[in-house]
């Protein structure tokens, strides 16, 4: 219930629109996309290394391979031409995914380029959704668009806290423009 000398929209989660959160709220609130972004990344980072280490993954042939998941979900793709790309050459771009999934497990983990890290994430969740996990019925069963939405925050936010980032951004403001000194 709202009251009518509370202003709706004017604090949220103890953090106030309009100036630096006080309080345990407000320190929740700074770091309310920290556990988002370790989940993110450490799960990306394991999906890069995972595909790099499962010699089945990377073959273009055989049970485990890209090359027959490829060939499995062709038909039900909502974006078919994007899996005829990839079969072309299944094995480079296995190395392509892997190598896409560690860059961005790190860059969020470190918060590195957070919000490309993120974005890449996103991106690499996407293609996923529209080939590979598309025909799942019903939508919710498929965790591609789970973790599409999931990138969406640090899409928007970066990784403003406990971040490479930040600190790069807090030694400009002490030193100004200068990289180094």
């Amino acid at each position: 219930m709202v009251h009518a000398n509370r202003t709706m929209g004017a604090e949220f989660g103890g953090a106030s629109l309009d100036g630096p959160a006080t309080g345990m709220r407000g320190q929740w609130a700074r770091h309310a996309l920290l556990p988002l972004r370790l989940f993110l990344g450490a799960t990306f980072l394991y999906a890069g290394i995972d595909k790099l280490t499962d010699p089945a993954f990377l073959s273009a042939k055989g049970a485990g391979s890209l090359g027959e998941t490829l060939r499995q979900a062709h038909d039900a793709a909502a974006i078919p031409q994007l899996i005829d790309l990839a079969q072309q050459n299944p094995v480079i771009f296995g190395y392509a995914i892997a190598a896409g999934e560690l860059a961005v497990g790190l860059g969020t983990l470190v918060g590195l380029l957070g919000r490309l890290a993120a974005f890449g994430g996103a991106l690499i969740s996407l293609m996923l959704w529209l080939t590979v996990s598309w025909a799942t019925t019903p939508y919710y069963y498929g965790n591609d668009l789970a973790y599409l939405m999931a990138w969406v925050p640090l899409v928007l936010a970066g990784t403003p806290r406990f971040s490479l980032d930040s600190a790069l951004s807090n030694r400009r403001k002490r030193h100004g423009a200068q990289l180094y000194g």
